[in-house]
């Protein structure tokens, strides 16, 4: 499995403010046009916070019911590491199927930093709710 799709998911400042003020986040919400929200955007933005904060119930939240058998991974991803993220700007795409982050998950190993570029996420509405359901190829 590729290491980026292993490092690479979140919720926006509403999951940031859950977190608690832990000192192993840092987000930036952006939307392309401010007074427009993008709510399949934020729900990526939050799942991604969530997944370097190992929140599992933020996670369980924002995670599409065809990858709930990845929860666990997922919240382990950052467990071991000190993650921040930066620079995240997220928008969606084709009406929401998917949203596309620019910015970086920053991990620290071995008192290294190793960047984990942001991608391009499939996401779908279930129960009434955005949810992070897995990366696809850019478009």
């Amino acid at each position: 499995m590729k290491v980026v799709s292993i490092f690479v998911v979140i919720f926006c400042i509403f999951a940031l403010a859950a977190c608690g003020g832990s000192g192993n986040t840092a987000a930036t919400t952006q939307s392309s046009d401010a007074s427009q929200p993008d709510p399949a955007a934020d729900a990526v933005e939050a799942y991604l916070t969530a997944k370097i904060a190992g929140d599992r119930d933020q996670l369980a939240q924002l995670i599409c019911s065809a990858m709930e058998a990845r929860l666990e991974a997922e919240v382990m991803s950052f467990s071991a590491v000190e993650a921040t993220i930066e620079d995240m700007n997220c928008t969606s795409n084709d009406g929401g199927a998917t949203v596309t982050c620019s910015g970086q998950i920053v991990a620290v190993y071995n008192g290294e930093n190793r960047d984990f570029p942001l991608g391009t996420y499939s996401v779908v509405e279930e129960d009434g709710a955005w949810k992070w359901c897995g990366e696809t190829a850019a478009e």
